[in-house]
């Protein structure tokens, strides 16, 4: 018995683990750590919230009830980013 993927995945952002030391996030395929150390935002937010994230232009990552937003570029290349919470 052969097995069928019916359709496409059009999942392409997903939050798919949060733990004492930061979050997971898969971004169309790819899987990205945010430490909250690095993104402090997310450390005290409930996970309702957390979870509740959007994937708006290809590359722009939206958390409206928590007013983060990050570029998937950016996780990609973490040296290259222009602000880091200090």
């Amino acid at each position: 018995m052969t097995l069928q993927t019916l359709g496409k995945n059009t999942l392409e952002v997903e939050v798919s683990n949060i733990n004492t030391h930061g979050l997971w996030i898969f971004v169309k395929g790819k899987e990205y750590f945010l430490s909250y150390k690095d993104y402090p935002w997310f450390k005290h937010a409930k996970i309702s919230d957390i979870i509740n994230v959007e994937l708006l232009h290809e590359s722009h990552l939206h958390w409206p009830t928590l007013d983060v937003d990050l570029h998937a570029e950016f996780l990609e290349n973490p040296s290259q980013t222009p602000l880091i919470y200090q």
